[in-house]
């Protein structure tokens, strides 16, 4: 991993998701595979997603949005002992940006064979792809900080499209698609935000630097922005930084605005998020919010279609990312500002 190169993916983020339109416009490789695979399970196909850290963050989103359309699909932390065992009408769709993920290859060990193992990674050389008998690129480029940005964002795309691809022709209507117009609308915010972080990333990174830590909060439905938020704190300055979704917030992490200096990165747009921040109010705590202003916020960042759900999924977390390679460099961190 190289921190200091950091930066630089972020900043390629938006020419990233627009090559990865491209790419879905073209037709990725090895979604022709998918289908046939498909169209090969019958009316009421199964599918188990597996994958570790921010690929599960992203697939935990996507799956949630087909399964409340009708499709059979869960998602496993690869590194569980208990997993479903092979079986006719199952597809194991594994989740590795490297290919190399020590859990995600133990996993794959159970279904190998079966002609129904499909890797998503950005390395379809890897141990993953050579395993796999259908491999789908994430299109993501070289990350060469080696810390997961720009495949983090890839993953909702292409696991998007394996799922799509694997859903029975005719059933229950289909989700909303991380589609190329989500995606070239999801370069131009983050494009958005980074032109406006000279405005708002020394105020937010001094907000966010606390003695205790940083939290932060996002819907169920964008839960992988909080997620992924704290783990960017976490792997990139060492910070701590805790992640929770912000109706569940109130029965897990309100505990510790009564005995801490509390600062919130609150992702606006839950239908729990009056309920968290009354609490936040009668406790003192510091926050900020994301998306649309709310009450108490002391910074507010907005970017260009923050209204569209799907493209702010795909962009709002750079503000945590920013945030982070802030403190990477020793900038804003001062826990009284």
């Amino acid at each position: 991993m190289d921190p200091a190169a950091f930066r630089t993916d972020l900043d390629l983020i938006p020419d990233t998701l627009g090559a990865l339109a491209d790419a879905l416009e073209a037709g990725l490789p090895g979604l022709d595979a998918v289908g046939a695979l498909g169209s090969g399970l019958g009316p009421a196909p199964r599918v188990l997603v597996l994958g570790m850290g921010s690929s599960r963050y992203a697939a935990d989103v996507v799956a949630r949005r087909h399964r409340a359309s009708g499709l059979n699909v869960v998602v496993e932390l690869a590194s569980a002992a208990l997993l479903p065992p092979p079986s006719p009408d199952l597809v194991v769709v594994a989740v590795s940006a490297t290919g190399g993920s020590v859990e995600v290859l133990r996993a794959i060990e159970h279904y190998r064979g079966t002609g129904r193992l499909v890797a998503i990674t950005n390395r379809p050389d890897s141990p993953l792809g050579e395993r796999a008998d259908v491999v789908v690129p994430l299109v993501a480029g070289v990350e060469a900080s080696g810390i997961a940005c720009r495949t983090f964002r890839a993953t909702f795309a292409v696991l998007d499209a394996v799922l799509h691809a694997l859903r029975p022709a005719h059933g229950a209507a289909r989700p909303a698609r991380f589609d190329a117009a989500v995606l070239r609308r999801a370069a131009e915010a983050t494009a958005d935000l980074v032109h406006s972080s000279a405005d708002w990333l020394d105020p937010a990174t001094r907000l966010l630097a606390g003695p205790s830590g940083a939290w932060t909060l996002a819907p169920v439905e964008r839960l992988s922005s909080a997620q992924q938020s704290a783990l960017m704190l976490r792997e990139v300055p060492r910070v701590g930084a805790f992640a929770s979704e912000t109706g569940d917030w109130s029965h897990v992490d309100v505990y510790l605005t009564k005995t801490q200096d509390y600062r919130a990165l609150v992702f606006a747009g839950s239908a729990w998020d009056a309920q968290a921040l009354e609490w936040m109010a009668s406790r003192g705590s510091r926050l900020m919010s994301v998306g649309s202003a709310l009450p108490g916020a002391e910074l507010v960042v907005r970017h260009r279609h923050d209204d569209d759900a799907d493209a702010a999924l795909l962009a709002e977390v750079l503000v945590g990312e920013l945030v982070a390679n802030r403190l990477l460099d020793g900038e804003g961190a001062n826990t009284h500002g």
